[in-house]
């Protein structure tokens, strides 16, 4: 932190390889979170406070309106593949995602973990504390709960649109989080 960026201090942005991360200036990336390497985060995603995202090894790729929630670790595989998170996907705190794809409108629980090459299809609900083992699909629709995750039943529609509501109160939330992180950075400025 310093006196010029209103003791907001912003995240780590490292580049590993020759690359540097990639944020759009509309996304939210939380003071005390790193971010590594060939990472892209796109408009109005929010990646909250102490995660750790590295793109060291492969990509990784963060979509429009997705929520990457407090001490999630994100990484990747060299000999797999890179992490891919697509639009408006929820992952809650304390999650592990490693090598693996979730789709559009994807959720994954506090503390769970997703492993190499597994994915969670858009609508799919991964349940919190869960593992989805590597290589499985988690179908639309379905709620997993265990370690190994396996099928524990249909979502209700009420949950499914708890999801939707999700993804939209992240986005506010960021929203106003950097609004009040250039705000600072703008009153804390010094004249020339």
């Amino acid at each position: 932190m310093s006196a010029t960026d209103g003791g907001w201090g912003g995240p780590r942005l490292l580049p590993y390889g020759g690359v540097q991360p990639r944020v759009s200036a509309e996304a939210y990336v939380a003071e005390g979170s790193t971010v590594i390497g060939d990472v892209e985060i796109a408009a109005g995603a929010s990646v909250w406070f102490n995660c750790v995202v590295r793109g060291d090894e492969r990509e990784v790729r963060i979509g429009p309106r997705s929520n990457v929630q407090d001490g999630t670790v994100i990484h990747v595989h060299s000999l797999k593949q890179g992490t891919h998170i697509g639009a408006g996907a929820t992952v809650g705190h304390m999650a592990l995602l490693h090598a693996c794809t979730l789709e559009d409108g994807a959720f994954v629980g506090m503390g769970a973990v997703v492993l190499d090459e597994a994915r969670i299809e858009g609508g799919g609900m991964l349940g919190a504390g869960a593992l989805l083992a590597p290589g499985k699909r988690l179908p639309a629709g379905e709620l997993w709960l265990g370690r190994p995750a396996r099928f524990a039943r249909r979502l209700t529609r009420e949950e499914a649109e708890g999801m939707e509501q999700t993804v939209e109160n992240y986005a506010v939330r960021a929203r106003e989080y950097l609004a009040a992180r250039r705000a600072a950075a703008g009153a804390h400025s010094v004249p020339r």
